[in-house]
């Protein structure tokens, strides 16, 4: 059941993303372009993600385990530290070169494309990278 549920949450986001044109680039980039010719309408989309998550994640916190009974693993820190907003700048300047992030890039392999390719494999290295530094790190 629960990878049933799993495939039907992952359609319906993947659908969203394709039907709010996440994952074309072109569209995220005139978001991202406040001095030029911006684009407002991913505000709303990301509105709309707000308005439905909050309450969700208001009820999810109260829980101890999922609809389906797996264990909720949501994060327990408040701290804002170096690595959170280092992270963050990493994350936006590749958001704002790229025009993707990592669900719309995934969406957009499906579709085909060399850029969501490149991002994607330029994803995983990075994520590769970080992994290997933080096992260096606890050695």
């Amino acid at each position: 059941m629960q990878i049933l549920a799993s495939f039907i949450v992952g359609l319906v986001f993947g659908l969203g993303l394709l039907l709010s044109r996440m994952s074309d680039p072109a569209k995220v980039l005139g978001f991202l372009d406040v001095a030029g010719r911006w684009d407002p309408s991913l505000g709303l989309v990301m509105a709309g993600a707000i308005a439905v998550g909050v309450p969700v994640f208001a009820i999810a916190s109260r829980r101890q385990r999922s609809l389906l009974g797996a264990e909720m693993k949501l994060p327990t820190s408040r701290q804002i530290d170096g690595r959170l907003i280092g992270g963050s700048l990493l994350f936006g300047i590749g958001w704002g070169i790229a025009g993707f992030c990592p669900g719309p890039a995934l969406v957009a392999l499906t579709i085909g494309g060399w850029k969501a390719a490149t991002f994607v494999l330029a994803m995983i290295a990075g994520m590769g990278i970080f992994e290997w530094l933080q096992r260096r790190s606890t050695h």
